[in-house]
């Protein structure tokens, strides 16, 4: 358990045990285990301490920055041009108050959905958070579990996968004595097993810290960008304001004040002071909104992935249909040897010797009640892999039931007409057949007597067909990933309104990487696929250029969870299953996905939109400081005059636009887009604000006067970038807009002194005259330019594309 400090507690010496299986261990030993600090405790908090969300937000570099500027400013006595720290004050409160109420709602939703452990106390089987677990517990493990901790087993038999740690996909058999791995999840059994290395000496907290001293969680294309826009743009600055400020000072022998003064008004213009906080504050609501809908988030960044998928894979059960199963009837195949009755004991005896770890197994032990007489000599527990199970019992007697054509293999031919007509019809179809092999061994068809098939059905989700139609409007294809029989999927994917659920292939044929790669592409129903091949799915249609989303709730979806760029679990379904995916559906209905995928829509776009804004004025404070120190001209607008613009056209605007309503398909990349939106307002604003100085050169304008017409110019251009980024109009934008001209206006007319606006004569009146009036004009020239090179680029493009083809 962690202190107040948030670092794991001194650990004491204490008495090993190695207690019973049935009783565990007393409440006495669980506490001593607890004070001396062996207990299963995280290394690796999900979420951020509120003291670490106050210091992360108040101590950042361009604070820093912004605090330099202010103490030089102070020391120049211009108390006027501090206009710029309020709203760095207010950006800095808002976004630690928003981070922290979404980090609240975050952690409660957690509440529902961490993972539990069954463990062994006092012989009684109790269910605790697996923090709570402690060295020497006797843990109980069932098919789902994912492995919270390294330990030993004691008893009981256990198929395990160690993919997500060791890369190897194969299911190993784990008896009494044997290790297992935290962070292996458990396919198929039941075990009881001495937990023999908890907290940060287990095998998965020493690779977790391994991984943060290698490198850094990769960053998604949204945040990446950004964190290397405000990288460059940190590094730029101080460069450019000592240039700056010498050419002011030294070279046009500007007095200090109007030097700093002019320095600070570049700087603050540099500095994207509410791009990263409006980033952070829209994921962090987005978070809350998702919250409400019974959506919990793993991974912030995975609401930029949702908003870019374009192929959505699916499971059958649970996601298509219901998870719960119904055995609708049995068929049999060898009426002379069986009958009805007999097929029912044999089932009885078979579903009492299976460990009840799926919905197949329930529906079977609820279908087939009866007294079990016999106790099986040798098990084999379903696998996903195998696709069968197993039983074996002391007089030689043994039973196979699974997949038909895995029992038969090549005889799987002769049933083919009594059998396919029921998949065909949407049935999961079980063969149920007599095995005088060993159950553990390779399957000898020769050595199988079918004796009947068993017919179980999942209802279609009231809500599939419009679940479904929503996304095929939406531009994202489908995939349906199965384990059952091809044929059968495919009929319930017809009834679910899947577009091409005809055109379906059985995963078996797959044997190499270029079938595999080429029927991803052709094929909208896989069927009899295997985890390794979801996995391998995955990864080659994100090789083919898509971005992949995954939803499963069973351990044999794990790998592919983990492969996919967004990754959803139904909370219903395996811890293992919750734990790798970036978001959980608490209420376990995939009708919640359209929403969880227009919220992701939603806040990507608005965050682009917004970003636009805020590089208009990085774009023309840059490229003016530059033109300022090549052609060693003033600086001309100060940072009150700054503050302004900033505020009135991009920071309180953008904030309203990044929580709006927004489905467009998020396409093309990040950086590119938002530069595409940004450069013509920042180039129109250097072209106007050089014309404003050439006037003043031919002139001889004051300073006051160029500084007070640029500053106007820039709100004028302002006002037009947020014209065109409000479009299509909505209510709430035409009234952004309107209330934003008001403003802009209010400020001009009655606030001038304290946003250090000089007034202007007549020479001053008509220059702000004659360049405002050019503003609509070259915005929308230069907006042409760069649509031009953009559908040229673009054609040139596809040309290269379709010769390669």
């Amino acid at each position: 358990m962690k202190d107040t400090k948030g670092s794991l507690p001194e650990r004491r010496t204490i008495y090993r045990t190695s207690p019973d299986p049935d009783m565990g261990l007393t409440d006495s030993e669980v506490r001593v285990r607890i004070e001396s600090g062996w207990a299963n405790s995280s290394i690796d908090s999900k979420t951020k301490t509120e003291l670490q969300i106050v210091t992360d937000n108040l101590f950042t570099y361009f604070n820093l920055i912004f605090a330099v500027l202010a103490v030089l400013v102070i020391l120049v006595g211009s108390f006027r041009d501090l206009t710029f720290m309020p709203v760095v004050i207010i950006n800095t409160i808002i976004g630690i108050v928003q981070e922290i109420r979404s980090k609240r709602t975050l952690d409660k939703l957690s509440l529902l959905s961490e993972p539990k452990a069954r463990v062994i106390r006092d012989g009684r089987e109790i269910t605790l958070s697996t923090d709570k677990t402690v060295i020497d517990d006797v843990a109980v493990f069932r098919a789902g579990n994912q492995i919270y901790a390294d330990a030993v087993v004691l008893d009981g038999s256990v198929q395990v996968n160690e993919s997500l740690i060791t890369g190897e996909s194969n299911e190993i058999t784990k008896n009494a004595g044997d290790m297992l791995l935290s962070g292996s999840f458990i396919v198929s059994g039941s075990c009881r097993a001495r937990l023999d290395k908890v907290g940060r000496d287990s095998y998965v907290s020493k690779l977790t810290i391994e991984a943060k001293k290698a490198k850094s969680k990769q960053k998604s294309e949204m945040m990446s960008s950004l964190t290397k826009l405000v990288k460059w743009i940190g590094i730029a600055i101080i460069p450019f304001g000592l240039v700056l400020f010498y050419n002011q000072h030294f070279v046009l022998g500007l007095d200090l004040q109007r030097s700093v003064v002019g320095t600070v008004g570049a700087l603050v213009g540099m500095i994207p002071e509410g791009l990263f906080l409006l980033t952070t504050i829209a994921l962090a609501v987005s978070v809350m909104r998702l919250a409400q809908n019974r959506t919990l988030v793993h991974d912030l960044e995975c609401i930029e992935t949702l908003a870019r998928v374009d192929v959505l894979c699916v499971d059958k059960t649970g996601t298509i249909t219901e998870p719960k199963m119904d055995v609708m009837g049995t068929v049999l195949l060898c009426e002379d040897r069986f009958t009805e009755e007999d097929v029912r004991m044999i089932m009885a005896d078979y579903t009492e010797n299976m460990a009840t770890d799926n919905d197949t197994m329930i529906a079977l032990k609820e279908y087939f009640k009866g007294t079990s007489a016999r106790k099986a000599a040798e098990t084999l527990q379903f696998s996903s892999a195998l696709k069968y199970s197993g039983v074996s019992y002391e007089d030689g007697e043994g039973y196979l039931l699974g997949a038909p054509e895995r029992i038969l293999e090549e005889e799987y031919i002769k049933y083919r007409d009594r059998i396919e007509p029921f998949l065909k019809e949407g049935y999961r179809v079980l063969l149920l057949a007599m095995y005088d092999g060993g159950v553990r061994e390779k399957v000898d068809p020769s050595l199988a007597m079918p004796v009947a098939l068993i017919l179980l059905s999942n209802r279609v989700r009231k809500e599939a067909p419009a679940t479904f139609s929503f996304f095929a409007k939406q531009g994202v294809d489908i995939k349906v990933i199965s384990g059952d029989n091809p044929a059968t999927v495919s009929n319930i994917a017809k009834k679910a309104g899947i577009i091409n659920a005809d055109k379906y292939i059985d995963a078996t044929v797959l044997d190499t990487d270029k079938k595999l790669r080429e029927a991803v592409t052709k094929y909208t129903v896989f069927g009899r696929v295997t985890p390794e091949q979801k996995k391998r799915m995955v990864q080659a249609l994100k090789g083919a250029g898509h971005k992949v989303a995954m939803t499963g709730d069973g351990v044999n979806d794990v790998m592919a969870l983990k492969e996919a760029d967004c990754s959803v679990a139904m909370a219903s379904g395996s811890d293992a299953a919750c734990r790798v995916s970036h978001l959980v559906l608490l209420n376990s209905n995939f009708a919640s996905m359209p929403d969880v995928v227009m919220e992701g829509r939603r806040v990507i776009n608005n965050i682009e939109r917004a970003a636009a804004l805020f590089l208009v004025k990085n774009i023309f404070s840059f490229l003016l400081a530059a033109i300022s120190m090549i052609a060693v001209l003033p600086y001309p607008v100060t940072a009150a005059q700054l503050s302004l613009v900033s505020m009135l056209t991009i920071g309180v605007p953008s904030f309203f636009l990044a929580l709006e309503p927004n489905t467009e398909i998020v396409k093309g990349r990040f950086l590119r887009n938002v530069l595409f939106r940004a450069l013509p307002a920042g180039l129109t604003n250097v072209i106007l604000v050089i014309t404003v100085l050439l006037f003043k050169l031919a002139f001889n304008l004051s300073q006051d006067t160029l500084s007070t017409v640029s500053a106007m110019i820039l709100a004028e251009v302002g006002i037009i970038m947020l014209y065109r980024v409000c479009h299509p109009w909505s209510r709430l934008r035409r009234i952004l807009w309107g209330a934003s001209c008001a403003a802009v206006l209010i400020c001009v007319f009655f606030l001038k002194d304290f946003f250090a606006l000089s007034p202007l004569d007549f020479g001053g009146i008509l220059i702000l005259f004659t360049v405002g009036l050019a503003a609509l004009p070259v915005m929308r020239f230069i907006s042409d330019v760069l649509n031009f090179i953009s559908s040229r680029r673009r054609t040139r493009r596809e040309k290269k594309e379709k010769n390669n083809l």
